[in-house]
């Protein structure tokens, strides 16, 4: 039998069935980076971008993206988010643009993919905004940050980790 759950006992993608777990509140986080020149930094939080303020826009995309992961993801359960925050740190130093999603759910299967879809969508919006600029933007360090409930409980990504 095979470890990974969305294999049956022949090796064909299935989705789990959820059917018997138990409804507990569930969270996680997920993070991605935006990498681009100062310049293009500088524009982008002066709101001067010519496709308008790019981090509400990148924001509301990331939520989007959050709701819509069943859709985008063939196996994920459809989940009745009750929360979605993406949120953004500006990094002068290393001209790059910390992205933060966190979702929650009182569920019968966790919402990492739902956390993960929305940092990433999230990046993409930033990097699509602001390509007519940049095109030498890069996306990167897409990881799981943290995850608490459900049957295996909480994980916490190891500081320096990612």
């Amino acid at each position: 039998m095979s470890q990974f759950t969305h294999l049956d006992d022949q090796g064909a993608a299935r989705m789990v069935d959820i059917g018997s777990k138990v409804v507990t509140e569930r969270i996680a986080a997920a993070a991605a980076r935006v990498s681009m020149q100062n310049e293009t930094l500088t524009l982008l939080q002066s709101e001067a971008n010519p496709k308008g303020d790019v981090l509400a826009v990148a924001r509301v995309a990331g939520i989007q993206a959050a709701k819509k992961c069943a859709d985008l993801i063939p196996l994920c359960h459809p989940l009745m988010l009750s929360s979605v925050t993406v949120d953004f740190e500006v990094d002068h130093t290393t001209a790059c643009i910390n992205i933060m999603a966190t979702c929650k759910v009182s569920g019968k299967t966790g919402v990492e993919m739902e956390a993960l879809t929305a940092a990433s969508v999230a990046a993409l919006t930033i990097y699509d905004m602001c390509k007519a600029i940049d095109k030498g933007m890069q996306i990167d360090a897409v990881r799981l940050l943290s995850k608490d409930g459900g049957k295996s409980g909480s994980w916490q990504r190891e500081q320096g980790a990612g």
